[in-house]
């Protein structure tokens, strides 16, 4: 084991610990790889940092950046910032050992959906601010936020939860020291770095303002058709909120977009940035940078302000979703338990009248045919009573002979025995129709 101030490197060979596995992504200097514990099974991502192996050399990274970006990362613990697990070293590369975020870059979540929603990209920045907030806190600028530099842990979570990644151009700002460089994105840089001038904490709060622009519309605000023109346009601060992009994002955001993109102008810009080469030699005007000092200092604390601002205005917002969101899911649950009522009645209603219609059915099939039985009998029944008139009319002529006392009796008897027999057959359905009467005909 070798240690270098706070940096702890492991002498070890990496193989021995970890089972290394496919590659996940790979930069200039820089290889990252998928790989697992052998003693918990548990998967990091192993980056393998390819050293500068003398001073003439341009290949690889000095040992001092690998330093500083080891000693960076030992001291950071924050919900939304990769973690450091372990460090090896061999004769060619630094094998920094991180937790796995396998989410996806932010950058690629973006390219999926164009744009965000402003709840959608508030979620986003409110995390950010938070691991900015967190680096800050510690004296740390990260100095190259951008979306590639963002990870998702899971991008199949509604919210996905971010962290903040690579940590290799990141600095400890020491107050009142004289801190110059050129490095980042050119898409994403401050001002003062365009300018080379004096270098703190605040350029990274200019980044968070082109990632929220980018969050909110898809587009990048300072973006040029070359890398001169980009540097041109931040530096002139020259940036605009198309309607295009911008015709339903709040003034709230477009506020706060402002107050972050906000250029030093207590600094004089240095227009020399194609020959930066030439600023190591260049003497600096000590009241100017005394100046500049303070008013870098006012400014963060203005930023820090407003950061702590906005992320109470989150929080509040947050807390009404999440209320409106539980209002309307209740409402929803009333409304299905009312409408699965709803239904099961309908069904009962539809099997009621199933039943109605198949008994109505049935009642006249009954019906028709009870109607045709009537028929016949009244058919039959008149055949009968026909012939009864027939053997009446035959008495009747006898009647000359016999007498007609005991004729009309006769009749009497007869059309009483006929009542009852028809009474007995048909019940009073068809005798309130057929009323024989065997009378003395004349």
């Amino acid at each position: 084991m070798r240690t270098l101030g706070m940096a702890v490197f492991k002498q070890q060979k990496v193989e021995d610990f970890y089972d290394i596995v496919e590659e996940l992504g790979s930069g200039q200097f820089a290889i990252v790889k998928r790989c697992i514990e052998k003693s918990t099974g548990v998967e990091y991502a192993a980056k393998f940092i390819k050293k500068r192996l003398n001073r003439a050399s341009r290949r690889g990274v000095r040992r001092e950046e690998i330093e500083r970006e080891v000693d960076i990362l030992q001291d950071l613990q924050h919900p939304n910032i990769i973690t450091l697990h372990d460090v090896y070293e061999n004769r060619t590369d630094v094998v920094l050992i991180l937790e796995l975020v396998s989410g996806g870059e932010l950058f690629d979540f973006l390219a999926q959906k164009e744009s965000l929603s402003e709840e959608e990209a508030t979620e986003f920045i409110k995390q950010i601010l938070n691991g900015v907030q967190y680096l800050h806190s510690k004296k740390i600028a990260h100095f190259d936020l951008k979306p590639e530099n963002i990870m998702l842990l899971d991008n199949n979570a509604l919210l996905p939860r971010i962290k903040l990644i690579d940590f290799g151009l990141a600095h400890r700002i020491k107050d009142g020291a004289d801190f110059k460089n050129i490095f980042g994105t050119p898409e994403f840089v401050a001002p003062e770095i365009v300018n080379y001038e004096q270098l703190g904490l605040e350029a990274d709060m200019w980044s968070v303002g082109v990632i929220t622009y980018i969050l909110l519309s898809g587009a990048s605000p300072f973006l040029g058709d070359s890398k001169q023109e980009t540097l041109a346009n931040i530096s002139a601060v020259n940036f605009e909120f198309d309607e295009e992009f911008f015709g339903s994002t709040s003034e709230l955001a477009k506020s706060f977009i402002r107050q972050l993109l906000v250029k030093d102008t207590s600094m004089l810009p240095n227009n020399t940035y194609v020959n930066f080469e030439r600023f190591a030699s260049v003497l600096e005007d000590i009241s100017l940078v005394e100046m500049g000092l303070e008013n870098v200092s006012q400014k963060r604390e203005s930023l820090q302000d407003d950061v702590e601002a906005l992320l109470s205005i989150y929080t509040e917002k947050e807390a009404w979703y999440k209320e409106e969101s539980e209002s309307i899911r209740q409402e929803l649950s009333r409304v299905r338990y009312e409408f699965r009522k709803a239904e099961a009645l309908r069904k009962g209603l539809q099997e009621d009248l199933r039943t109605t219609d198949a008994n109505l059915a049935n009642m006249d099939s009954r019906y028709l045919t009870r109607e045709a039985h009537l028929s016949s009998l009244r058919q039959e029944l008149n055949a009968e009573l026909r012939w009864l008139q027939e053997v009446m009319g035959s008495l009747n002529g006898e009647a000359g002979k016999t007498g007609l006392g005991s004729i009309s009796v006769l009749n009497n008897e007869l059309n009483e025995a006929l009542k009852e027999l028809l009474s007995r057959a048909c019940g009073g359905e068809l005798c309130s129709q057929v009323k024989p009467d065997i009378s003395e005909s004349s």
